[in-house]
């Protein structure tokens, strides 16, 4: 009897014409692709239907994201490093005409001879300073790729004083041993939060020009923040105030939702 299992009697099969490889192919493709956006739908449902996050200096995010937000900044933050420095370009490369999106908190003119910047320290105590005492310091300039949260970028040329020298010069190294500064616009209106370790960037600026000329109003007038290692949302313009916290800081777009560390 022969053995129904012997090798010789298997047929070898017969190989597979192109067609039948395309259309395997295309099974395979249209399968995964079908699995995934299911796989995709049913994320985004299960965090649309997610209840919000509590309120408190973020607010308007589902709770799972705003939860996978925190735990992101805290990773970036243990690897950041103020040795990593954000590419620069030639002063030739800036735009001449420099994009700006928002008004809040610097609309109408401002009286740059009787501007100061209240600058609050921990311990309740005020200083006062002029735009001169802040252009007397040792100036800085930066030519960068400015990023917007919107997706755009744009290089532009900026000019004003470190915010390190700043520290440094009027005193406020204590200050900067606490986890935050907080930033606002006289008015109150548009306000940030920056993490220590990003505000102490070396290529951190309390910025006065833009192409080496004062700033204009739409820009921030007299004096705005310029942080190279954040999305353009904590580019404060026309600061009015300068406090320092242990604790979160309000942030004016992190209550609508974003991302409180928007670091790039």
């Amino acid at each position: 009897m022969k053995n129904p299992f012997n090798k010789k009697n298997i047929s070898p099969k017969k190989p597979l014409t192109v067609e039948q490889k395309i259309s395997r192919r295309n099974f395979i493709s249209f399968g995964t692709f079908f699995i995934a956006a299911g796989a995709a739908y049913g994320g985004w449902k299960w965090l649309y239907n997610s209840p919000e996050e509590t309120a408190t200096v973020t607010a308007g995010a589902r709770a799972p994201l705003r939860r996978a937000l925190n735990k992101t900044e805290l990773a970036f933050r243990r690897v950041f490093s103020n040795n990593n420095l954000v590419k620069t370009y030639p002063k030739e490369m800036a735009a001449k005409n420099v994009r700006h999106n928002e008004d809040i908190g610097s609309e109408g003119k401002i009286d740059v001879a009787a501007w100061r910047l209240q600058v609050k320290k921990h311990s309740g105590e005020v200083l006062n300073i002029s735009i001169d005492d802040i252009k007397a310091l040792p100036k800085t300039d930066i030519v960068y790729d400015f990023k917007c949260v919107e997706g755009w970028d744009q290089i532009s040329h900026w000019g004003g004083v470190k915010f390190s020298d700043f520290i440094s010069h009027f005193k406020l190294d204590d200050q900067a041993k606490l986890q935050y500064v907080g930033l606002a616009t006289p008015d109150k209106g548009y306000y940030v939060g920056i993490d220590m370790p990003s505000a102490m960037h070396p290529q951190t600026l309390l910025a006065y020009e833009v192409n080496e000329q004062p700033l204009p109003p739409k820009h921030g007038a007299p004096l705005r923040l310029i942080i190279p290692v954040k999305y353009g949302i904590k580019n404060l313009k026309r600061i009015g105030t300068m406090t320092f916290s242990d604790n979160r800081p309000p942030d004016y777009w992190a209550e609508q939702g974003y991302d409180y560390y928007s670091g790039l």
